[in-house]
């Protein structure tokens, strides 16, 4: 008889993670900073990168150019921007 309730026990716990499920990634749009200016090569790759994310995901996805100061006012924008995923 315990070893019913011992594999019993191992089963329910075994099921506890499938009811902590969360929402799924990417739940709102996500904005891709490219820290130069527009028109340039890094700017159409990340447009393109943009568009193929936004039909991998199903979210649409928002180029943001920052350009200036050779990348840095684009990559501060990203490092103080909220954690939010």
């Amino acid at each position: 008889m315990t070893t019913a309730r011992c594999l019993l026990a191992f089963a329910c716990v075994l099921l506890l993670p499938s009811l902590a499920l969360g929402q799924t990634y990417p739940a709102k749009p996500v904005r891709m900073i490219i820290p130069f200016p527009p028109g340039g090569p890094t700017d159409l790759m990340g447009r393109m990168a943009a568009d193929r994310l936004s039909r991998a995901w199903g979210v649409q996805v928002i180029p943001d150019n920052r350009g200036g100061a050779g990348g840095n006012i684009g990559f501060e924008l990203c490092a103080k921007s909220p954690p939010d995923g």
